[in-house]
């Protein structure tokens, strides 16, 4: 099988689908791999080292796409890669596609089978977005720490104050993997945090693993609206597998935020939880709606890329493997997890929640091969 690894071309995306590890573990089941020319040079892997490793050094994103059975990526393909999509072409990377509609049209009209990291789902788990999710709810802290600070605009609030003078608030809506990593971080630091979640028997677990700094409460409009009116720091890691995440921060509770307050919507990927989330980058990173700084970065983990690009690989590489040593459609039929990964096939979506973001038709994967 030949395996192409192209250089991710999202704006300030650093991270790389493979390290040499990666490379040297599928040559030697008789694979080919291509690498774009510094695909890892943001994550501090050099041309040399795939080289080592035993992958073939590919100048330029189009024969990258032209060469490869599979390709492997980070970040979805942008409308330059759009061209270099084919039918039977083996898609493998973060697509999020309930959120766009655009990308998915492509992916249908050109027939490729697209394998989604965040929808390969173990148990109910997401083992290949669990990795990205850890990096960006520790991350969400990282970054509204900083814009907090008067230099950025916000209330100029110390995260975990000082003897005497009392600690930032924090409020975290959502109790799974983002809001866990960002209660972990925020409470060690000493804030007065909080985390809202619907699900009782995780906000039980939280209570119990967590230090005493960390509240809890059931997430209702009601319990958010009075919540946030304090907080100095909203963290939003809502998630519903596979879907475009729910809008369940009004304007009207923002407004009731302290101006130079800080709102980190971590589902942005997914469409954003607030009526007023758009779109960021690493460059251009925040914005303001009624004196709210607003973080909305869609690739967070990529600021970080070394860290990222180990931990997500460390996480994909197993089903790489799999796809490249049992080929398609047997990798699938074998493995379940990467059934559930299928997005779309030869034209057709194969995730229900995809197919009900546009009011398409949804085909299960089990009965079209």
């Amino acid at each position: 099988m030949r395996i192409g690894i192209p250089k991710e071309i999202k704006t300030e995306e650093y991270r790389v689908a493979i390290t040499p590890s990666g490379v040297e573990e599928l040559v030697k089941r008789g694979h080919i791999v291509y690498v774009q020319k510094d695909a890892g040079i943001g994550s501090g892997i050099a041309n040399e080292d795939y080289e080592k490793a035993g992958a073939k050094i590919l100048d330029s994103l189009k024969e990258i796409y032209e060469n490869s059975d599979i390709i492997v990526k980070v970040k979805e393909p942008l409308e330059e890669e759009y061209k270099l999509l084919r039918e039977n072409l083996i898609l493998f990377t973060f697509l999020h596609l309930a959120a766009n509609e655009r990308l998915t049209k492509e992916l249908l009209e050109k027939k490729v089978i697209s394998i989604a990291y965040e929808t390969v789902e173990i148990n109910g788990e997401l083992p290949l977005l669990k990795p990205m999710s850890e990096i960006a709810g520790r991350m969400s802290i990282q970054e509204g720490i900083k814009y907090l600070e008067k230099t950025f605009g916000g209330r100029g609030v110390l995260l975990s104050g000082i003897p005497g003078v009392p600690p930032a608030r924090v409020v975290i809506i959502g109790g799974g993997t983002v809001g866990t990593n960002a209660a972990l971080i925020a409470s060690g630091m000493g804030a007065d945090v909080y985390v809202l979640d619907i699900n009782i028997d995780r906000l039980r677990y939280l209570s119990e693993i967590m230090p005493k700094n960390m509240k809890t409460l059931y997430s209702s409009s009601y319990n958010i609206r009075e919540v946030i009116k304090e907080a100095d720091l909203l963290i939003s890691g809502v998630l519903i597998h596979g879907a475009k995440a729910p809008k369940i921060i009004t304007r009207d509770m923002l407004r009731e935020m302290k101006d130079g307050s800080v709102f980190v919507d971590v589902a942005i990927d997914q469409g954003g939880s607030s009526e007023t989330s758009r779109p960021t980058t690493h460059k251009d990173p925040i914005y303001k709606v009624d004196n709210v700084i607003h973080y909305c970065v869609a690739n967070m983990p990529g600021a970080v890329p070394r860290t990222s690009t180990f931990a997500l690989t460390n996480a994909t590489i197993k089903y790489v493997i799999k796809l490249a040593d049992l080929g398609w459609p047997d990798a699938v039929i074998n493995e379940p997890a990467l059934r559930k990964g299928v997005n779309t096939y030869k034209g057709y979506i194969t995730y229900p929640a995809v197919a009900e973001a546009f009011d398409m038709e949804y085909a299960p994967i089990e009965k079209l091969l």
